[in-house]
């Protein structure tokens, strides 16, 4: 200053709020005094629910006891739950399951009784045998021939395609086919269905051609039957376009062989005993 004395100190005194601001404040309820604490737990222990609580509360509880009832007796009641058709067909089903494996006990025994007898070499080179026909005829190594029966397919218009050549092959499989040849080629368990860069269905990766011929071995009846499901591959084809003729025969021969092929991954494992 001009007059040599020194400028007043500056104002540390917090600056005021700004005009329309309001400074927010935490505000905290007091805690209840003993007194109070006391008339609100003797207010808590006078409760009465009313009517429609209580009702409600019965309710819950009955519906809770109510399910708990019908779990028991669910699990307990087992086959006096279902139906009379639905019995029949299960006692069906035991009694013909219990028959056959009455038969082949049988056979079982029977077999082992010859095995221990007196010609007890011969049959087991007889069984030896037969079981070997049965891995030559599951591999299809060797021609087969017995009733069975031939779906002839006319597909003109190239509509069959290799998820329906593929569901025909296992719908004769799951009525018992014992043998299948499609074409020129023989059905194994490592065949596989494929498509042509053509567009032609291959099996084994041999291209097929129209008219499909189908042949397989097992019982005709039954072979044929399976070809006639509704939506089945009859059905399927002849809704594409194609035509489809099933033959059933006392006698059909299946002569196209397989090649086995050496395995690549798949090596047998040791006995871990002696014989």
């Amino acid at each position: 200053m001009a007059d040599g004395t020194d400028p007043p100190p500056p104002d540390q005194s917090p600056p005021a709020d700004r005009p329309g601001r309001r400074t927010p404040r935490l505000r905290r309820r007091p805690l209840p005094s003993r007194e109070e604490a006391r008339r609100r737990l003797r207010a808590f222990s006078r409760f009465h629910p009313t009517r429609g609580q209580l009702v409600a509360a019965l309710l819950t509880a009955s519906l809770g006891v109510a399910l708990v009832a019908q779990a028991r007796v669910t699990e307990e009641a087992g086959l006096q739950q279902l139906r009379e058709t639905e019995l029949v067909a299960l006692l069906d089903d035991v009694t013909t399951r219990a028959q056959e494996l009455g038969v082949e006990v049988a056979q079982l025994e029977d077999d082992r009784s010859r095995l221990l007898g007196s010609e007890g070499d011969e049959a087991a080179r007889e069984a030896a045998r037969q079981r070997l026909q049965s891995y030559q005829i599951l591999a299809g190594t060797v021609p087969v021939e017995g009733p069975g029966i031939t779906v002839l397919v006319e597909d003109e218009g190239g509509v069959i395609t290799q998820t329906m050549l593929l569901d025909g092959i296992q719908e004769l499989r799951d009525a018992g086919a014992e043998a299948i040849q499609v074409g020129t080629v023989r059905v194994v368990a490592s065949s596989y269905v494929g498509t042509g860069d053509q567009g032609e269905v291959l099996l084994d990766g041999q291209a097929l051609s129209t008219p499909y011929t189908i042949t397989a071995v097992g019982d005709a009846h039954t072979l044929a039957g399976a070809m006639a499901i509704p939506g089945g591959f009859s059905d399927s084809l002849r809704g594409a376009g194609a035509g489809v003729t099933v033959v059933e025969a006392d006698t059909v021969l299946i002569d196209a062989l397989h090649e086995p092929s050496e395995p690549r991954y798949a090596q047998p494992v040791p006995p871990t005993q002696a014989p």
